[in-house]
């Protein structure tokens, strides 16, 4: 069996799954619906595995698989290019859909929806494969804009409930946004490059990296840069990044599993991936590596001031991977393109496993989602509470879990890099630390720890509409395996997914020509390579770094404010008045998009109704010939007298006039 089916097989078995269980969802019934999707994504994974060794062994593969459209020196392809960037993605991407399809058996046991979600689900895992293996341009838009549309299908997945329909078209309407910017980045490459092949593309740049265009006459633009911001803003679609950040939160009224999936370890990734995989382009332009490094830093601190204040369990730990893409988004600004990417590993390992975890509370909590209703959850959900802790340690970089090493390491580049706005990003990345820590122990705290505070919750709470399985309201209740099981396999690598990686992925050239770094001119990797001795030492230094004890500090502020004083944030939201108006507020991004560009929206289409359809098209085109008609009939009513000598002088009349025109 040559290697080339083997690649074929890895989109293709989820691909089939999806389409086995979304045709014949009601002939095979639930079982087969879950069993087949699983099937397709178990042996995606494990082909996966296969050719990650292959890759290691030292075979690549770039070519086409099939040829979609030849116009002249243009063909149009379907291809794979499989690299060690490629195959890293592939395991974190099929791994982690394994662990949420698992999962989904007992999340989504009761939901009349069920061989439907598991369609959804394969196929959405089907458009990142193609996405992540693709080696030109066209079929990365095609991945691109699959995942898109698949996420809101998952995201309205419960199409009864208005949040979701809102949620889920807002989720499309901005990563429509986003993908304007990349598809004018792509037909800018098209027009330019004269390929949309990967490798091409690549190899002309440097010669290109002189030209300019003028966008406004007499202001020249450097091409590069006009391509490389115009792709980053898919990306900042796509991974969510301020300003276009504010679909991600409120694409939490999709079900949890489909939070793990796309909105910790794959759909949100794709951006970075992208920018990461376009390396040789933005290599080549500063402003456009600065300018990724600036929106970052704004994601990574801002949104995560506002993780600090809410109290659904779901928006906290959206608005911590908010904060965790522009970390990997800064990282990329600084060139560190593999700590990037090593630290989308572990953040789809960690974050993935904050999400099932709290999936987990909130079935045992019958489906109430507000942390101010829960506390005191170790004694009932033990399994639930540890996995959580783990994924909490990881997420604000304890040292040796997996989270510290790529965490740290996007620190130190952000300290390293020379560029535009470093010492910003600088800035932003390390304090964030604090409010990282901060806002995961808050949550950790109120919902494990304390006193139970839901029994008197559920005196007046309606438990939402997908029901409750047991029909009562008894005490919580540790979650069945099927749910428990991926928790404590994504807890593993969350704990030990750091240490054995970071010297081959970062220092040892793992990626090696999948990652162009222009050495010279963005020294940040190499310096950090010369002061790194290794996972050990790396561990040991952290207790006398700032971010460290910035962490420690996060979590003593929690414990001491939800633990020790409880009636403290009260009084400090009091005293922070207008501080916190704008933090619940979320900075006024969503209502300014309703004011400006919805309500704006809505004034156009007013107008144009009240102008185009009233007035021109049934006023004037279709009341208007009628009237004309009518107007004709009115006049030649009047010649129509029925007396014969009235047409007889007609007739001479004419005959008279006729004479004298020829004459």
């Amino acid at each position: 069996m040559n290697m080339q089916t083997l690649y074929l097989t890895v989109p293709l078995a989820p691909l089939a799954g999806a389409v086995v269980a979304g045709l014949f969802g009601k002939l095979i019934g639930r079982t087969g619906a879950h069993l087949v999707t699983i099937l397709g994504v178990l042996v995606a994974f494990l082909v996966s595995l296969l050719i990650f060794q292959d890759v290691l062994a030292g075979h690549t593969f770039n070519g086409a698989v099939y040829t979609w459209l030849t116009s002249g020196d243009l063909s149009l392809e379907v291809g794979f290019l499989i690299d060690r960037l490629t195959v890293v993605m592939m395991l974190v991407v099929t791994f982690v859909s394994l662990m949420v399809y698992i999962y989904s058996i007992g999340y989504m046991a009761d939901d009349p929806g069920y061989q439907r979600f598991f369609s959804y689900i394969a196929l959405f895992t089907f458009s990142m494969l193609m996405l992540v293996m693709s080696n030109n341009f066209l079929q990365l838009l095609f991945g691109w804009e699959a995942v898109g549309l698949v996420s809101y299908l998952l995201i309205g997945f419960w199409f009864t409930r208005e949040s979701a329909i809102y949620a889920s078209l807002k989720a499309f309407m901005v990563n429509r946004v986003g993908d304007l910017g990349f598809l004018l980045g792509i037909g800018l490459i098209l027009a330019w490059f004269g390929s949309l092949d990967y490798q091409q593309v690549f190899q002309m740049a440097p010669q290109m990296a002189g030209h300019t265009i003028a966008l406004i006459d007499g202001h020249p633009w450097s091409l590069l840069t006009v391509i490389c911001v115009l792709l980053f803003i898919g990306a900042m679609g796509k991974s969510a990044q301020f300003p276009l950040h504010v679909w991600l939160p409120d694409s939490m009224e999709g079900p949890t599993p489909i939070s793990a999936l796309i909105h910790a370890a794959t759909m949100v990734t794709a951006g970075i991936f992208m920018v990461a995989r376009m390396s040789p382009l933005f290599e080549l332009s500063d402003t456009s590596l600065s300018f990724v490094m600036i929106i970052g830093a704004i994601t990574a601190l801002f949104m995560g001031f506002l993780g600090m204040i809410q109290n659904d369990i779901k928006r906290v730990i959206a608005y911590s991977t908010l904060s965790q893409l522009g970390y990997m988004t800064v990282a990329l600004g600084a060139s560190a393109y593999s700590a990037a990417i090593f630290h989308l590993m572990t953040h789809a390992f960690f974050k993935a496993l904050l999400f099932l975890a709290a999936g987990s509370v909130i079935m045992g909590m019958h489906h109430d989602q507000d942390i101010r209703n829960m506390g005191g959850l170790r004694k009932y959900m033990p399994i639930t509470w540890i996995t959580m802790l783990i994924g909490s340690l990881a997420l604000i970089g304890t040292p040796g879990f997996s989270g510290f090493y790529s965490k740290d390491s996007i620190i130190e580049a952000a300290q390293a890099s020379h560029l535009w706005g470093s010492g910003f990003a600088a800035f932003a990345v390390t304090a964030s630390v604090f409010v990282t820590a901060f806002y995961s122990f808050r949550l950790y705290f109120l919902v494990f720890h304390g006193k139970e505070r839901f029994h008197n919750a559920h005196a007046e709470h309606d438990h939402g509409e997908e029901g409750d399985s047991h029909g009562h309201h008894g005490a919580p209740h540790e979650s069945p395996w099927v749910v428990t099981v991926p928790l404590v396999l994504l807890a593993i690598p969350s704990v030990y997914a750091g240490w054995p990686y970071i010297e081959p992925l970062l220092y040892g050239g793992f990626f090696g020509s999948a990652i162009y770094i222009d050495a010279v001119a963005h020294p940040a990797m190499a310096e950090l390579g010369a002061e790194f001795h290794g996972p050990a030492a790396m561990a040991l230094s952290a207790l006398t770094t700032l971010s460290l004890w910035l962490a420690v500090a996060g979590v003593a502020t929690a414990y001491y404010l939800y633990m020790v004083r409880k009636d403290l944030p009260e009084k400090i939201k009091a005293k922070l008045g207008i501080v916190y108006a704008i933090l619940d507020d979320k900075y006024g991004f969503d209502r300014f998009n309703d004011w400006f560009f919805a309500g704006g929206a809505r004034l156009l289409g007013g107008k144009l109704w009240r102008w185009g359809d009233v007035a021109a098209i049934d006023g004037v085109l279709v009341n208007g010939t009628a009237r004309l008609v009518g107007e004709i009939a009115r006049i030649s009513r009047y010649l129509q007298s029925g007396y014969i000598y009235h047409y007889a002088f007609a007739m001479i009349i004419g005959v008279v006039l006729l004479a004298t025109w020829f004459v």
